[in-house]
């Protein structure tokens, strides 16, 4: 079978004939493809149908002097699947951020807040307290919430020294907080 002639007749008067005997050929097999490929039956089906209409649509680009039309057509199938992998993870990141509670939070009681502010205060305070290589480390670990080897990276030391100094720091503002209780 001349593939290539056949989408050939497609490109110039959409010859319903041809196009029905690519599909016949192409359609299991680019299915049996995506099956091999980790797709679902309905994912997989579905690409097929997507590749196949493309090339009814883009019959004219294709130039049995750059490709053969196997090859041409599997590169649609390819990109079909792509496109259908993309639209599934946007759809899943818009159905993560549609499951966000409808309602709003309920209103913490004025003591709670109060009692939280006045924390925050005692703890910014002790921080002050403790030496600056310490309070960077804590900084950087609590407050920014960076990785211990982002902290070592970008402080230029050793990842144990790191931990080393959270673990002192955690130790002194113990003994700081304790005191002022």
């Amino acid at each position: 079978m001349d593939w290539a002639d056949l989408i050939g007749r497609v490109a110039s008067s959409r010859d319903r004939e041809a196009f029905k005997r690519l599909f016949e050929h192409f359609a299991p097999r680019i299915k049996g493809l995506m099956l091999k490929a980790g797709c679902s039956s309905d994912e997989a089906e579905e690409i097929a149908q997507n590749a196949l209409i493309a090339v009814w649509r883009k019959a004219n680009q294709f130039d049995p002097a750059t490709a053969g039309a196997a090859a041409w057509i599997y590169t649609i199938a390819r990109n079909s699947r792509i496109d259908l992998l993309r639209s599934k993870a946007r759809a899943d990141r818009l159905q993560g951020v549609s499951e966000l509670p409808d309602a709003p939070d309920p209103a913490e009681p004025a003591d709670i807040v109060i009692s939280r502010v006045q924390d925050t205060a005692r703890i910014t305070s002790a921080i002050k307290r403790l030496s600056t290589e310490q309070s960077m480390v804590v900084k950087l670990s609590f407050i920014e919430e960076r990785p211990h080897p982002e902290i070592a990276s970008l402080l230029g030391i050793p990842l144990g020294t790191v931990k080393s100094r959270i673990r002192l720091a955690m130790n002194r503002l113990r003994e700081i907080l304790d005191e002022e209780a």
